[in-house]
């Protein structure tokens, strides 16, 4: 799907600050972070509370703005201004979730919520395992793609980050982690 014509004049104006870009923008696109939020957190067995769910929206919208809105400054245009920011809230939302629930911060609250804190303890646990697992496998990588798979997958970090912390191109981040996942996956295999 194109970027719509409204879509676009709504970038533009937030780019060049005019009056009221911003909250029109909020309000255009708070039920779609919402959604997003909710169902990251949903597919990942969390019940989040209604402060959680607000401060995880309020993430992505700083996200969005953080660095005079250099994700927005980013945004190519070439598909639907919903469908990049639902890609961009959801890597939000899965950075903040993983901290968040690594750091014990989730409000979770009431009886059935037990369950929940018990999984997200077992999930810590397991992830922590993994964790040494997959240092001893990135032990064979070289240096430079064991820093990108650790980069994007033990630390959540988006192409666009990883890009600037290793110094190596956005465009050729995938096909390094492509490369290092096969030979990953023949290691653990042989």
């Amino acid at each position: 799907m194109a970027l719509s014509e409204i879509d676009k004049n709504l970038i533009d104006r937030c780019l060049a600050r005019k009056p009221g870009s911003w909250e029109d923008f909020v309000d255009r696109f708070l039920g779609l972070v919402t959604h997003v939020v909710n169902h990251t957190a949903q597919s990942r067995g969390i019940k989040l509370a209604q402060q959680d769910r607000e401060d995880l929206c309020a993430d992505v919208f700083l996200a969005l703005v953080r660095d005079d809105f250099a994700v927005m400054r980013h945004f190519r245009r070439q598909c639907s201004l919903s469908t990049y920011l639902t890609v961009v809230s959801r890597r939000v939302a899965v950075r903040e979730l993983l901290q968040k629930k690594t750091l014990g911060r989730l409000s979770l609250s009431g009886d059935e919520n037990i369950a929940v804190v018990a999984a997200v303890n077992g999930q810590h646990e397991q992830r922590i395992a993994d964790q040494e697992e997959v240092n001893r496998l990135l032990d064979g990588l070289q240096d430079a793609d064991a820093r990108v798979v650790r980069l994007y997958h033990l630390e959540g970090l988006s192409y666009q980050e990883i890009s600037a912390a290793v110094g190596m191109p956005e465009n050729s981040i995938g096909p390094t982690l492509s490369r290092a996942r096969e030979r990953l996956r023949s290691r653990a295999n042989a």
